[in-house]
């Protein structure tokens, strides 16, 4: 039987889901793909922009040239092993050793992650990203490439998931 107690971090995943899709649709619905004059300014005359673009592969559009049934298993089949195996460590939290915090941290990697397996799965198109800053030549990058809410919950979340991992090493070796 399920614990809900347990369950209570994939609200979070539930929620990063729920953004996710309903701003890709409508981004979808409102924004031509690939039209370089379609697109929303949101902050400043070009920092931060909303555009409409799709990602067959994942970051950086790694593994879009792949031939398909390898592409199949990296980019849909082992993700989702992957993310079902983060989800039975998320509800065994207290067996795995993470705090609550490190937990919900977890969930909103799996959202991510689902996220964006939703659109590998049911958009032949790819991935939809929109996101799109101005990267100022950084890494010789004048634009960062284009993301979606997917995209920067897993960054966000698994960059405070390992501050998180440090600060628990640290404290342990203190104990020592």
């Amino acid at each position: 039987m399920l614990d809900l107690k347990r369950m209570r971090p994939f609200i979070l995943t539930a929620l990063i889901v729920l953004a996710d899709q309903i701003s890709k649709l409508i981004v979808v619905k409102t924004i031509p793909p690939y039209d370089w004059n379609s697109f929303v300014t949101v902050l400043g005359d070009d920092f931060f922009r909303i555009i409409h673009v799709r990602n067959l592969g994942v970051a950086f559009s790694m593994g879009s040239s792949l031939p398909g049934f390898l592409r199949f298993a990296l980019l849909k089949i082992i993700p989702l092993l992957v993310l079902c195996w983060v989800g039975r460590i998320v509800y065994r939290r207290e067996k795995e050793g993470l705090s609550v915090y490190q937990s919900w941290l977890l969930a909103g990697v799996i959202g991510g992650g689902l996220g964006n397996l939703i659109d590998r799965f049911f958009r032949p198109l790819g991935v939809v990203d929109f996101l799109d800053v101005k990267f100022y030549g950084l890494f010789g990058l004048e634009r960062w490439p284009t993301f979606n809410i997917a995209d920067a919950s897993v960054v966000i979340t698994v960059a405070l998931l390992l501050i998180s991992l440090l600060f628990q090493a640290m404290g342990t070796e203190k104990k020592d």
